[in-house]
């Protein structure tokens, strides 16, 4: 087993020859993503960390949300581990947990039922970053498996993505991580570091432009009555609607949601026309983590030493100055 990092984008396609061909790679999936809910049948529910990426220059904005929550508006559990403390270049894991009914089925882009993927996201303190292949332990290779990281950028490699990946074999996601060393490098300090992670099981609610994907209630955009609901071909529905002031509206439905309207019904502006499928969902979670030195465990051993040498040297004074006194006749 191979741990993989991919190289992220440039901005700056004149910088890197790499960049630029991950850009357009980047462009294209997008492109063939957006057209695969229309045209293709897709395999498995599926989650793009690489939305966040080419939107944001921070998963993480400055309220403290991460923006995977743009897109998935459920809030699920998410929960992180890492150990308490760690010393300098050290590896260790760090471990993102997503829970979730194994025996969900959400709506694909087609309309059919489905598996859920998930998706993560961990964000470490500056300097720490994703271990290299042959610093990985035999015992933590096993755990984290054939798993597949990337970058979210080249400038901030201490931030892991992972995802989208088949949510029954996820439902833990083991990072390997390296941790820096002060002595090395001079901007890194000892000391108390928070951590961020982020997890989504399933598709999103809103694709990066704005528009509604069909895992979502669908909404009237108009008021009015249902004269007619005709099923289309590829999928999903049409309904008329008939407005007050007499004239005929067309609201499409999509494939995927269950329709709770039926012709004769009054509806109005943002009234619900069917199910929510979602079952999926994002949640985020934080910890810290403690940049220990070596030379403070072995500070702190000795002044404990030292302290407990002191004690039995006091007790050891205190017979002695009893067996004197007793041997004089006196007492204390």
């Amino acid at each position: 087993m191979k741990t993989l990092i991919l190289p992220s984008c440039l901005r700056d396609c004149s910088i890197n020859w790499r960049g630029t061909v991950r850009h357009i790679a980047v462009a294209i999936a997008a492109a063939l993503i957006s057209l695969s809910g229309l045209i293709a049948v897709p395999k498995s529910a599926q989650a793009y960390p690489f939305w966040a990426q080419e939107s944001y220059e921070s998963p993480r904005e400055a309220t403290g949300r991460i923006v995977c929550a743009n897109c998935h508006l459920a809030e699920k559990a998410t929960r992180v581990e890492v150990p308490q403390s760690v010393k300098p270049d050290s590896v260790f894991k760090a471990v993102v947990k997503v829970p979730y009914d194994l025996d969900s089925q959400q709506v694909l882009g087609d309309g059919s039922k489905g598996g859920l993927n998930v998706g993560a996201v961990l964000m470490l303190p500056e300097g720490f970053k994703l271990a290299p292949a042959d610093r990985i332990p035999e015992d933590l290779k096993e755990e984290v498996g054939s798993t597949y990281f990337l970058p979210y950028s080249e400038e901030q490699d201490n931030i892991l993505l992972v995802g989208p990946v088949p949510g029954e074999q996820y439902q833990e996601i083991v990072f390997p991580v390296l941790s820096p060393d002060p002595g090395q490098d001079r901007t890194i300090k000892f000391g108390k570091y928070a951590v961020h992670a982020g997890a989504n099981r399933g598709r999103g609610q809103v694709y990066p432009s704005g528009q509604n994907t069909n895992n979502v209630a669908i909404k009237s955009s108009v008021a009015g009555t249902i004269t007619g609901i005709s099923a289309q071909d590829a999928g999903g529905y049409e309904i008329t609607v008939a407005t007050a002031e007499g004239a005929s509206e067309t609201v499409s439905v999509p494939a995927g949601p269950e329709l709770i309207v039926a012709e004769g019904d009054a509806i109005t502006v943002g009234g619900e026309l069917t199910t929510n499928p979602n079952v999926g969902g994002f949640g985020q979670a934080d910890t810290e983590i403690v940049l220990q030195s070596p030379a403070r465990i072995k500070g702190l051993i000795a002044f404990l030493a030292a302290v407990m040498l002191t004690q039995i040297m006091l007790v050891l004074k205190k017979k002695q100055v009893e067996h004197v006194q007793a041997a004089e006749g006196l007492s204390l």
